[in-house]
């Protein structure tokens, strides 16, 4: 099987060769292929080399442009900080709309020019380079992720209680954008779109089930319309929200370390198919090969067989090159 046939058997609840492999590797990547992490996230081309390197060493099924959160709401207006080799970052305290009044102005980005455009060209690359091997990845945010890049996360946290009029609003309007940049990165070549949405994780069950879900659901269905599959990742403690992540219609949902696969599994039921957590500093990065096999083996046993392996969030800069092997080597072993 190739990697791409190998996650869409798993995704499909088809038989698969062997588990599938699809950690997420940012500045990981950058570092193997030797770059600055501000050339990964401002140039595709340094990107694209480096996923297809990473790739290729380890036997990943999939490839993805993920990269930094700022991508759409740079091209929107929002201030962001840049750093040499460290990934940048929105500048809360200058915040797009820290106003309200300015939301009635703002517009979705053009999708032909600025950071958003690096990223479906980055796409574009990929598919052309591995497409027919394995499963490229594009990405967007998710609502509550970004509307606290636009409004600043704790000034998010006080609309909540003050003006859910405003948050649900803001809300609808990044979905019908993410939903727009997704469909440029179909066109471009993604057979998998990621949605990242970490805010959500710090909001708890009443507001993540009353404002944040039913637009996440919203956004997961308008990208599987346009025919491919969906990845639900929500950095941070999600174990009070987990039954709201299965019902979005994912295809695959990311748990971090925080949040047991076995509550997942519990939660979500026997079909989903889900992606973690092994915990990407203590476990993956401050291991051995063996203590790696040893987690791994638990996630499996926790997940059962509808399980991809991957970390919790990102393989950390500074992982051993033989962890990450010894990752890749336990999923070649085991049998979906």
């Amino acid at each position: 099987m190739t990697g791409k046939e190998r996650v869409q058997a798993m995704v499909n609840g088809a038989a698969v060769d062997r588990l599938p492999l699809m950690p997420i590797t940012m500045m990981f990547a950058a570092d193997c292929a030797g770059v600055r992490y501000r050339d990964y996230v401002t140039r595709h081309d340094v990107l694209v080399e480096a996923q297809l390197a990473v790739a290729e060493r380890f036997g990943f099924d999939y490839v993805s442009v993920i990269s930094d959160p700022a991508r759409e709401a740079a091209d929107l207006g929002a201030v962001v900080e840049w750093f040499d080799d460290q990934p940048p970052a929105i500048v809360e305290s200058r915040a797009l709309l820290t106003e309200k009044a300015a939301f009635q102005s703002l517009r979705f980005p053009d999708f032909s020019a600025g950071r958003v455009r690096d990223r479906i060209e980055g796409v574009r690359l990929l598919a052309r380079h591995t497409g027919a091997e394995r499963m490229v990845e594009g990405w967007v945010e998710g609502p509550c992720a970004m509307a606290a890049d636009l409004r600043g996360l704790n000034t998010l946290m006080l609309d909540l209680y003050d003006d859910e009029g405003f948050v649900r609003e803001l809300f609808e309007f990044v979905v019908a954008m993410e939903v727009e940049f997704a469909r440029v990165q179909v066109a471009a070549g993604a057979t998998l779109i990621g949605i990242g949405d970490a805010a959500a994780s710090l909001i708890g069950p009443k507001f993540y089930a009353a404002l944040v879900q039913p637009l996440e659901t919203k956004l997961v269905a308008a990208i599987r319309e346009m025919g491919v599959m969906t990845r639900l990742h929500i950095c941070g403690n999600t174990r009070k929200i987990l039954t709201g992540m299965g019902a979005t219609g994912a295809d695959i949902v990311d748990l971090d370390f925080l949040s047991p696969l076995k509550e997942g599994r519990a939660a979500m039921g026997p079909r989903q198919v889900l992606l973690g957590n092994m915990d990407p500093v203590r476990a993956l990065r401050d291991g051995t090969p063996e203590s790696v096999t040893a987690v791994l083996e638990r996630c499996w046993d926790e997940a059962g067989p509808r399980w991809i392996v991957g970390a919790g969030c990102e393989v950390t800069r500074g992982t051993p090159l033989e962890n990450v092997e010894a990752m890749a080597a336990f999923a070649r072993s085991r049998h979906g």
